[in-house]
């Protein structure tokens, strides 16, 4: 599969601060992939290098093979950053028409309207918008191109549950159309359902590269939770291989283990009396939590 981005090397310094410090990754095309990190961990700068907003002071970065600041690269990509700045005293409507009018090919009219949620606010003064709307006519302006790469920083910040909703239905549909998206987001449950890759960066640096899965299955522990029929010792499953711990509320049994599988096999070979068995996963905010405290003693 072709690689939409090549960083390669990457490092960018400001005084005696290495804000990005020798990063290379490729992302390839039709992927979703998010970038995490706490706040000064480089995220922000990287993504403006990547969109030519700011120049490397070493190593390279390809968009489609060519430079950002590339007439080819910048036709290719749209991106909604933190700050949305709208043009006093022109609607909703007008704001999409104008920037429609800068690419040869836009996405039309309607389906900017649609897919940002904005139908209702048309005609509305785009300085009289909500915060959440403002964040959803940024996303309507990145779109405006019909854009290959579309870059989105902390999108979902101050939307209501209801436009977040309509967002990732929004993203899903641009995924399915071949559209390759880079997003950072503090809601790390976001990007657990909606990025195929996690680049997890730390003063400068990746510090762990995968998917939500391989990075949940390496770094937490899973459980198996069910309800015991009678009285069910709990010596008898802190015995099973692979239990990391048993806990106990009521009559629901919660088994902490790094082998979910073994421990089912272990449950209905021994016959045990148990039934409404649930299946739990680590979370990508333990695999976040693990990584900054492994960072911090380090």
């Amino acid at each position: 599969m072709m690689n939409m981005i090549e960083v390669k090397g990457v490092t960018k310094q400001f005084k005696d601060k290495k804000a990005v410090d020798g990063i290379s990754f490729t992302i390839q095309k039709g992927s979703v992939t998010a970038i995490l990190g706490p706040n000064g961990a480089g995220k922000t700068t990287l993504i403006s290098m990547m969109l030519g907003l700011l120049d490397p002071s070493a190593g390279h970065i390809r968009l489609g093979g060519q430079p950002p600041k590339s007439m080819a690269a910048r036709d290719q990509l749209g991106a909604m950053l933190q700050e949305v700045s709208v043009i006093d005293g022109i609607t909703v409507g007008e704001t999409l028409d104008l920037f429609r009018s800068y690419y040869s090919h836009p996405m039309s009219k309607e389906r900017l309207l649609e897919w940002s949620g904005l139908q209702g606010e048309q005609k509305k003064r785009a300085d009289s918008l909500s915060g959440g709307q403002k964040r959803r006519l940024g996303f309507a302006i990145a779109l405006a191109g019909d854009p290959d790469l579309l870059f989105l920083d902390e999108p979902t910040v101050g939307m209501d549950i209801t436009s977040r909703k309509l967002f990732w239905e929004s993203i899903h549909r641009l995924t399915k159309r071949g559209k390759t998206i880079i997003l950072t987001t503090h809601y790390l449950e976001e990007a657990e359902h909606v990025a195929d890759r996690v680049i997890l960066m730390s003063a400068g640096k990746v510090i762990a590269d995968g998917t939500p899965e391989e990075m949940k299955a390496s770094l937490t522990h899973r459980s198996v939770s069910f309800t015991a029929d009678g009285i069910l010792a709990v010596d008898a499953l802190t015995a099973l291989p692979h239990v990391k711990g048993v806990s106990t509320q009521g009559s629901r049994m919660t088994v902490t283990t790094t082998d979910t599988d073994a421990v089912l096999r272990d449950i209905f070979s021994r016959n045990l009396p148990v039934h409404d068995i649930a299946i739990e996963n680590g979370s990508l905010d333990e695999v976040f939590e693990v990584l900054m405290k492994r960072e911090e003693i380090a």
